[in-house]
């Protein structure tokens, strides 16, 4: 017999989990600059250890967790919201961990809140403590997001007037709205879609990432998630303008939520026939995204500067597989003395892009899936072969992934991907080095021998034989 796996003991093991991240985080996390330690200072080191500890707890408590999911008796979707708000409650208080970015989103609602245009500026023209915080490479990076989320990041900063803890505790909470729509929102599209609302819980909402990076990071991809998904929901009801407007609104969060309006023509054309439905359908569409657009955009007071401003994931600090293709030709035509060494980047962006476009086609036009799932793997597709490409990206497509996937295979590679992403980035948000890496590993390792010593102790033991002479 293995090691005894039932809710609860998944439930504690992942409380567990995020407890030590919550620790770790408070010497090892990406904290305020006051607070900074040294990397190499016995406090930094305990604390890497024990996130990584943490971080494979809760993927083992998950892992687990899916095993009972598909078990024959499964957890109903109730169950699964408690173990996602137990799970979720240490990382609540915790410092902002995996990203620097949380900063940078105080620093552009306080930049608004005080009349500066943040599509024409970076953080550094605020000044002040608040933008001392943001990341040195984005400094002078004007902002990449839409006039909703900067009209709450502006609210967020005037409530605040400015002060740090109560500004992090705030985007937080603003995350975790955002994962609560999403938790709201997975089981009903998993309904429409054929699929076991538990199972899209587990794998979209109780995955890692969503912890890591949504919750413990509070990244704004969270509300442009959670709207996108109660959009849905919408409309494929009886409120399809209603879902029309909540899909506007979470691309003007984040642009790549607009694929979100293909979807929705999907969802009400499908099995209609006429060309004229399908016409309506596009029209009315179109009208509802445009006037929420002109609408959310002059509440806002920002303009729209947010339409040159979607270039700047191509910024050259941004990874992503195309940008080092294009670094690595780059080098080398620069090696051979060739003057087109400054064109490489844009190139191999440009490539990345029409291989996007490419796969939107295909999967619409010629693959055919569900509209939720087809949207899943759309954005999946703009998040692998973009200009910029980041951990929690992956749950761009993964959470309509969740939701629609077809076929227990599907999930159990998504599932795969997304415990590997989990590894992938140090709490503080900053780049590993070699020392970084040998701590983080022991973390893990670590875990993973608590995790055999309590799987022998938890095995019965064989009696033992008296000798017989």
């Amino acid at each position: 017999m293995g090691f005894p796996v039932d809710l609860r003991r998944c439930q504690a093991l992942g409380l567990a989990g995020t407890a030590f991240l919550a620790l770790g985080g408070e010497t090892a996390g990406a904290l305020p600059a006051h607070d900074f330690l040294a990397p190499g200072s016995v406090q930094a080191v305990l604390g890497l250890v024990g996130v990584y500890f943490g971080v494979v707890l809760l993927i083992a408590a998950w892992v687990l967790l899916g095993g009972v999911v598909r078990g024959p008796e499964p957890p109903t979707p109730r169950s699964l919201l408690l173990v996602l708000a137990v799970w979720a409650a240490p990382l609540l208080l915790a410092p902002p961990l995996f990203s620097r970015d949380v900063y940078s989103y105080l620093a552009q609602g306080a930049m608004v809140d005080a009349h500066i245009d943040v599509y024409a500026y970076g953080p550094a023209q605020l000044g002040g403590p608040l933008a001392d915080e943001v990341a040195p490479v984005w400094q002078q990076t004007a902002t990449p997001y839409g006039p909703v989320f900067l009209v709450v990041a502006s609210v967020l900063s005037a409530l605040t007037r400015g002060q740090l803890p109560a500004g992090l505790l705030g985007m937080r909470l603003i995350a975790l709205l955002g994962v609560a729509l999403m938790a709201a929102a997975l089981p009903r599209l998993a309904r429409h879609s054929g699929a076991d609302p538990a199972a899209a819980l587990w794998l979209g909402a109780l995955n890692p990432l969503v912890l890591l990076h949504l919750v413990a990071g509070a990244h704004n991809d969270a509300i442009m998630l959670g709207l996108l998904g109660v959009g849905l929901v919408a409309a494929r009801g009886r409120w399809p303008v209603l879902g029309v407007v909540l899909i506007t609104l979470a691309a003007l969060v984040k642009a790549p939520a607009a694929l979100g309006l293909v979807a929705v023509v999907a969802l009400r054309s499908r099995g209609r026939g006429p060309r004229a439905v399908l016409r309506h359908t596009v029209t009315t569409t179109t009208a509802a995204a445009a006037a929420t657009t002109v609408a959310a955009t002059a509440a806002a007071g920002t303009g729209y500067g947010w339409i040159a401003a979607l270039k700047t994931p191509v910024s050259p600090h941004n990874w992503s597989p195309t940008s080092l293709l294009g670094r690595v030709t780059g080098a080398a035509l620069d090696q051979l003395g060739s003057g087109l060494a400054p064109f490489a980047l844009p190139a191999w962006h440009a490539a990345g892009l029409l291989v996007t476009a490419a796969l939107l086609l295909f999967i619409w036009l010629r693959l055919r899936p569900g509209p939720v799932y087809a949207l899943g793997l759309s954005l999946a597709a703009v998040a692998v072969f973009g200009p910029a490409v980041r951990p929690w990206y992956a749950l761009w497509g993964l959470f309509l992934i969740a939701a629609a996937a077809p076929t227990g295979s599907v999930r159990t590679r998504v599932a795969a991907a997304s415990a590997v992403l989990a590894l992938t980035v140090l709490p503080s948000g900053a780049p590993a080095d070699v020392e970084q890496v040998i701590l983080a590993v022991s973390g893990g390792v670590l875990a993973l021998v608590v995790l055999w010593q309590a799987h022998q102790a938890a095995r019965p033991q064989s009696p033992v034989r008296e000798r017989t002479a």
